[in-house]
């Protein structure tokens, strides 16, 4: 497959409810003082987008097996140029932030805030997120520069990866069963084969499962 995805256009400062009426949005900054003033708990998972706050889904089996087996084979290859960073915050600007499975950015001698134009590669494993990683989040990698995502299915074990940011959005976008080689543009010391992780598609493992 290979077609081209459109970035998000810029998101309202207000959101509207089931009811019409306008929800005030919230900057980083706000959702930042409210995790430490303890109104909104540390461990909380969600992404904030154009000042509306969005839940994340439970982390489920499929999604912790791919992910550890994954970080595993990231970390061992990055080697000391890179760091992989797991489930980091990523700022896109004042009023959205977004926190990919994992992060391919330029080690650092120093703390600091990891921002859209730092990625040289994200990667999302999606179970009960597809659509979402598929759909409005990938409008927000395109429209802040990043150049290369890869969005991993849990259960089919097929990756579709999103490179060539145009004018348009991702102009080459394309799937890849467990079986075929990954290998990212700019950090091609991370290439890798699902298949030669161990891992196997969610319906293959039920059948080996049953009686």
């Amino acid at each position: 497959m290979n077609h081209a995805v459109r970035p998000t256009a810029n998101e309202p400062r207000t959101t509207r409810a089931a009811d019409g009426m306008e929800r005030r949005a919230f900057t980083v900054e706000e959702v930042e003082a409210m995790v430490a003033a303890g109104i909104v708990g540390a461990d909380e998972r969600f992404e904030l987008i154009g000042g509306e706050m969005v839940p994340m889904s439970p982390k489920g089996t499929l999604h912790e097996w791919v992910k550890r087996k994954l970080n595993r084979h990231f970390q061992i290859e990055a080697g000391p140029a890179f760091d992989v960073l797991v489930e980091t915050t990523v700022r896109l600007d004042a009023q959205s932030f977004l926190e990919p499975d994992f992060c391919v950015v330029r080690s650092t001698a120093a703390p600091a805030p990891v921002a859209a134009s730092d990625l040289f590669l994200a990667v999302e494993v999606a179970a009960s997120s597809l659509a979402y990683d598929l759909g409005r989040k990938i409008g927000l990698y395109a429209a802040f520069g990043v150049p290369e995502v890869w969005v991993v299915d849990a259960a089919t074990l097929v990756t579709r990866i999103h490179r060539r940011l145009g004018a348009e959005g991702y102009a080459d976008v394309r799937d890849l069963g467990p079986a075929e080689r990954l290998v990212p543009v700019r950090v091609p010391a991370l290439a890798v084969t699902l298949a030669e992780l161990g891992l196997t598609p969610a319906l293959e493992t039920d059948r080996e499962a049953a009686p």
